[in-house]
């Protein structure tokens, strides 16, 4: 009786459905290992992982390209397509309105689009404004350089906020902020932190990838973003603002799965009370941190987690302040 319960169950309509993986897709205008990309590829893997999805990505690919591959890919059946739209976002959701029942789930300064179009962004200014503090209590020259990779909201938030804490233990601080205008190019963004280094820089806030080897090889210090590399630079980054995809990306696959998938704005769930951002351990500098900025630093993120403090976000291009 039981097998042939068994074998009802499994021939009964939605049974298969309910076990099968979800098909998900992923297109990336940069290289996999990219910061901002390696944390939505890393948190789609662990799902692959675990064996909820079946994950197929492409990296690369060309904005004039980025239409089509979506169309390919929404044509091949994924159930979720995720990405990036800041600067694809009219061919992106065009392609969102012509396939209205898959799910896009994209990275974009926009809003959500009816009835599947959702967005999210790395809000993770919380543990930036941390740095921040942790950077202002390092430099030993007052002056902190700052490389970015195009000055749009998603960036522009988490300078302010790294610029903020650095402000808070130490008034003093000033600041040079450039651009590079690229989410990829390691030698241009080296070759701008060493300009700031030859101004007076003695500590770097590493937006882009390039600037922690500017810092290395010049025996500075360099803060994080996104991602944390002091495993690389065990002498140079002091700290990193983690952002955590999972919660964004675990959320969203539920909801497909659930059938309940519509357009909405993920953009909370990269916050700290989400565990969607966090600060990484101090590793190698947890000794090298003056123990009175270490205090500040535990406080005022505690502070955070309880609700009792918020950092501004502030979308405007920051501006240099040293002179």
């Amino acid at each position: 009786m039981a097998l042939a319960a068994a074998a009802l169950a499994a021939a009964a309509p939605g049974f298969s459905h309910a076990q099968a993986k979800t098909k998900v897709a992923a297109v990336y205008t940069v290289p996999f290992e990219q910061q901002w990309v390696s944390r939505i590829h890393k948190a789609l893997k662990a799902a692959e992982a675990r064996g909820e999805i079946e994950y197929k990505a492409s990296e690369n690919v060309a904005n004039a390209d980025y239409e089509r591959v979506l169309r390919e890919y929404a044509t091949a059946g994924n159930q979720l397509i995720v990405g990036e739209s800041f600067a694809v976002e009219a061919a992106a959701r065009k392609v969102a309105k012509d396939f209205p029942k898959t799910a896009f789930l994209m990275g974009s300064s926009g809003k959500p689009q009816a009835p599947n179009f959702s967005v999210f962004d790395n809000y993770i200014q919380e543990p930036a404004y941390l740095t921040g503090m942790i950077a202002g209590g390092m430099t030993k020259s007052n002056r902190i350089g700052m490389v970015g990779g195009f000055p749009i909201p998603e960036v522009n938030r988490l300078m302010h906020a790294f610029m903020a804490g650095a402000k808070e233990t130490n008034p003093k601080v000033e600041f040079t902020v450039t651009f590079i205008n690229s989410w990829f190019d390691p030698p241009k963004a080296k070759e701008a932190a060493f300009a700031m280094i030859d101004q007076g820089a003695d500590l770097l806030y590493a937006e882009r990838f390039g600037v922690s080897d500017a810092a290395k090889e010049r025996s500075k210090l360099a803060v994080g973003n996104v991602i944390n590399t002091q495993d690389k630079y065990p002498d140079t980054v002091v700290a990193s603002a983690l952002w955590n995809m999972e919660p964004t990306i675990d959320l969203a696959l539920k909801k497909v799965k659930d059938g309940k998938f519509t357009a909405e704005d993920y953009g909370q769930y990269s916050m700290m009370k989400h565990k969607g951002s966090e600060l990484a351990p101090l590793g190698s500098f947890e000794k090298k941190v003056p123990p009175e900025v270490v205090a500040k630093v535990k406080a005022r993120e505690q502070a955070i987690r309880d609700g009792k403090f918020t950092v501004p976000v502030n979308d405007s291009q920051p501006k240099s302040s040293a002179k």
